[in-house]
Formats: C-alpha cells, structure tokens, sequence
C-alpha cells in the first residue's frame, strides 16, 4: 500500500510539472478531434476518445519503463529507438489530421472490416500508445530508480506496483484535460462546424510536439520554469527508495563491489567498475565531452560521490582536489560524480559555481537522476571508489576520513601501474572529520526534511507565526515571527524573523539563497553581519578552535531562503 500511494502521489505530481506543458496542448485537442473520413462523411470521434489515449499512454508507458530495455537488450536494438519510433508516430497521425487523403491511405488496409470496425479506428488507443513511448524522459526522479531495476532485469511485485500505480497518478490530470477537449467540442457549435479547422488544430500540435521532442524542449522547459514540485519529487524518491531498498539494487554489473569492505587499510578486489551513466551534463571536460571508464584503463581512477552544498562533502574535497593536484601527472585521474540532494543542485550553473569555490579542475559529471549514484549501489555523501589501471574497483570508503588510507592505496596503484613513476609526497591537507557523535546533526528548515524543531508551535508545509519556547533543548532550533515554510527552505514573510539554534561544533553553517543581510548573535551578545546574495550556498556563522555548546540568534530579511545549518 506505501508503494502504491507513492506511486499515485509521484505520478499526480509529475502531471502538474513543467514537463508536462508540451503534451497537454495534444491531450487536449485529440481528445475531441474526429478521425478521418469515408466516402464523403465525417466519421465523430468516440465519447470514449478521452479514456482511450490516456489508456493507450498508461499502457505503452509502463510496458516501456519496465521492459523497454529488456527486450531491446535481447533484440540489440538501441535503447531510444521505442523514443523515435514514438516520435515518428506521432508525426505521422499529425500529417493524417492535416491531410484527410493521407489518412485514408494509412487506414486503407483495414477497410475491409466492417464500418462499424472502422469507426473504431478514431479511438485515439494509438495515439497513447505513441504518447507513452515519448513520455518515459518526463517521469522525473520518482521513477528514476525504477527505470534502472527495468533496464537491469530487477523487476519484482513492487517495481510493478510502483510503475503502474505512478502511470494512473500522471492520466489523472491528464485526462481531465482530455475530456475537457471533448467537452469543448461537444458544447461549442462553431468547433462542431469547424471540424477541419479543429484537425488542423491537432495536426499541428502533435508535429510540434514531435519536433519539441527531438530538440529536447521538456528538459529545457525544466532548465527555464521553476519547478514548483521539485522539492516533493524529492521527498518521494528519498521514500520510494526506501519502501522498495532500491539503493542496495544488486545487479551483474556492481555485485562484486559488496567484496571491498568499507574504509579499509589495505587494498581489495571488487570486481569490474560499474559504468557511469544518465548523466545530463559534463563539466571541465573539452567541449562538454562525457568520460567512459572503459577508454581510461591503464590509468588509477578515483570516484567521488558529492554534492555542492554538503558539509560532509565540503571538508572531504580538499583532500580530492590535493590529491588531483598532486597525482595527476603520476596517471591519476579523478572523476567527481555530482548526485544532488537538494533540486537547486541540479542546476549546471550552481554546480560550475561550487567548481569554482572548491578550485575543482577534474572532470565533474552531473548525475541528476541519480543513474550512476543507483548504478555503484551508492547511500552516501561523500563516497570514493579506487579504481586499479585495469578498470578493478580496489577501494571505497563511504563518508568523511580515512584519507591517509585512501592516499596510501593511491600511491601503491600508481606504482603497480608504472613501477618507474616519480611519486611526489603525500599531501599533508588537514583531516577535520569531526568525532563521532559529538556534533549537532544537520538540521534541514523545510518541511519535508525538518528535524531538530524544538519550538512549542507545530511544523508543517505553509505560512505561520512563530515564538521561542521558554527553553530550547540542545541540538534544536526554533522560530520567531511570521515564516513561510516551504519543502526545501523558510523563508520569513514579514520585514525579517529570527531563528535561535542551540548546537555542539566548532564550525556552523548555513545552506542561504536570495540577496540581503543576514545577523548573527552569539552568546557573548556580540553580532555579525554576513551579506547573502545569489543562488543557494555554505556560509560561515561560527568558527572556534575547538568543539563546544552554544546558542545563536540568526535575524533573516524578507528575499533570504534558509535551507538547513550544518555543522562541523
């Protein structure tokens, strides 16, 4: 039942989505458009038209999602043929509505069944069937990992229930448009007497449509609307993946990688290196060009899983980008894997930022949907793969530390890869993984991943007033004045409104987005005025020598988002 109420709510989700908006102008109008005619006469589209199309999208888009790659594994057929093939049959039902004669001719070889049988040739089950085949690259990050389970062959109860439980969540709001275009046709006379104009009308939407779909305009319509169901998606993959253990997906492909032991002292064998792939853009690389882990043997690889905005991660690149430096020349080569946590760390232009913060110079791949992340099996911020000079996972270590055993595998794999290499000495960055246990954990402001609230007032998704409890407990935050409280982030409503944290670091941070001046009061009373301006990124409240217990009041202006503190 939890997977299929996912599924439902991940499917109506991704129906209100910006990447929705190109197939809508379709569903709408072939949901009244009448097929072709016989002989001098109209033929009126069925009132099961509607049903019809967006039965015929169910249909072929779960069959696609969960045995597309299958078969056309077994077949050797590209993986996107099922995507042109849909392309071009959406290109030609277009011509058909925009030239009667051209319909008759496809239709032609059913004629010899009875009329009655040829009327049902304008049920729009086709046009579905089309419809689902395009539709697969719209499914967003709730299905992302079960595109992967399909595409390897992992397919159990679950998987199915999820897919097709998602399929009806996305018709439901499209078939309201569809029966909305019926509707409009039936009620308005002049569409009932303009029938020509109405095909045209469809004609035209579904080329579009088809050419929309070669040049990618549903992704670009993701990169240029702001997708105000991101943050769910998110929140529904992060269950998805839980209900169903997708993370711990075991395949041919990265089953020995449960060899390598975590954070070990000396060197392992875990089988082949696990491909990356889906990934939707490369940065640092020449001309955008992607990296193919087979074309680097002969080389050692080290992998690492980060994202811009993690603390975890923000303390681990030093020692990534030392030995980058370092070892490059000795034949290393490093490869970050950039898996977002948060949507806005999805965005190219906030991810080149961060590159540029962090003086990141190796080739950095953007792993959007998580395919590559999915693919190594991965549930961590940071995570290093070593990988030997022939393409032999020797290493992984999951979270901060470890680095000196890390680096010491490093230098032994260049050595067995070029027993004349000129070694340079260890880097000597400084390990600052905090002690277990002794930190205020990361605490998220949004709704759909608040933890550490401490104040009197209930938490939940919408705009309130807040007000400091008599006394905060330690490790919690609380909230004063009038707050928006969005999935991801708060945001005060009125001129500011004050956050008060009690926490145990040496370090706090805080993950801000928009443009003003943020003021922060330790317990010495002494105050601090940072200015926040641009996309969502790591300040500094608090910095000390060593760790301890305090509390401090951050002021945030009206146009600030405050996402989560971290701490170190």
């Amino acid at each position: 039942m939890d997977l299929i109420i996912i599924g439902l709510l991940g499917g109506l989700i991704t129906g209100i989505s910006p990447c929705i908006l190109p197939v809508l102008p379709v569903i709408f109008l072939t949901g009244g458009a009448q097929s072709a005619r016989f002989d001098g006469e109209a033929l009126p589209a069925r009132r099961s038209r509607p049903y019809l199309v967006i039965a015929g999208l169910v249909f072929s888009f779960t069959l696609v999602t969960l045995l597309g790659s299958i078969v056309l594994g077994l077949l050797n057929l590209p993986q996107d043929i099922l995507r042109w093939a849909g392309i071009i049959v959406l290109i030609v039902i277009g011509v058909g509505l925009l030239i009667p004669r051209f319909e008759q001719l496809l239709e032609k070889p059913f004629q010899w069944l009875p009329r009655r049988e040829v009327q049902n040739r304008g049920t729009g089950f086709g046009v579905g069937l089309a419809l689902g085949a395009v539709f697969v690259p719209c499914a967003g990050p709730v299905l992302a990992a079960i595109i992967v389970a399909g595409a390897t062959g992992q397919i159990g109860v679950g998987t199915v229930l999820l897919t097709v439980s998602f399929a009806i969540g996305v018709a439901i709001p499209l078939l309201v448009f569809a029966l909305a275009g019926r509707g409009l046709v039936e009620r308005i006379r002049a569409f009932r007497s303009r029938e020509r104009g109405l095909r045209i009308t469809a004609g035209i939407a579904m080329i579009l449509l088809a050419v929309g779909l070669v040049f990618n305009v549903p992704q670009m319509l993701q990169r240029l609307l702001p997708d105000y169901t991101a943050g769910i998606q998110e929140d529904l993959a992060d269950k998805q993946a839980d209900a169903l253990d997708l993370g711990g997906l075991v395949t041919d492909e990265n089953r020995e990688l449960s060899n390598c032991t975590n954070g070990a002292e000396e060197l392992e064998a875990c089988g082949t290196a696990p491909s990356i792939r889906g990934i939707e853009q490369w940065l640092n690389t020449s001309d955008g060009a992607g990296i193919d882990l087979d074309e680097l043997r002969g080389q050692v690889v080290l992998i690492d899983f980060w994202a811009y905005s993690c603390i975890n991660c923000q303390r681990s690149i030093p020692h990534v980008v030392a030995w980058d430096e370092a070892y490059r020349d000795a034949g290393l080569q490093v490869i970050g894997i950039h898996s977002p946590e948060y949507a806005f760390e999805k965005d190219a232009g906030n991810v080149a930022s961060g590159i540029r913060d962090f003086g990141i110079e190796y080739p950095v791949a953007l792993d959007n949907q998580l395919s590559t992340w999915t693919n190594y099996r991965n549930r961590y911020w940071p995570a290093h793969y070593l990988i030997d000079a022939e393409g032999v996972v020797r290493h992984i270590s999951f979270g901060e530390g470890n680095y000196a055993a890390t680096e010491k595998m490093i230098r032994e794999l260049l050595q067995d890869a070029d027993a004349t290499v000129d070694l340079p000495s260890s880097t000597d960055v400084v390990d600052e993984t905090p002690e277990r246990g002794t930190l205020t954990r990361e605490t998220f402001l949004g709704s759909s991943k608040d933890v550490n609230y401490g104040g009197d007032d209930g938490y939940r998704a919408g705009t309130g007033d807040f007000g400091f409890p008599d006394e905060l407990a330690i490790d919690a935050f609380a909230l004063e004045g009038r707050w928006e409280i969005a999935t991801q982030y708060a945001e005060p409503t009125a001129a500011s409104g004050r956050i008060q944290l009690n926490y145990r670091a040496a370090e706090v941070r805080m993950v801000l987005a928009g443009s003003g001046e943020i003021v922060v009061t330790g317990d010495d009373g002494e105050t601090r005025r940072i200015a926040v301006d641009g996309a969502p990124r790591s300040y500094e409240l608090l910095s000390q020598d060593s760790l301890g217990d305090g509390t401090i009041t951050v002021e945030v202006p009206a146009g600030i988002q405050a996402y989560s503190f971290t701490f170190g």
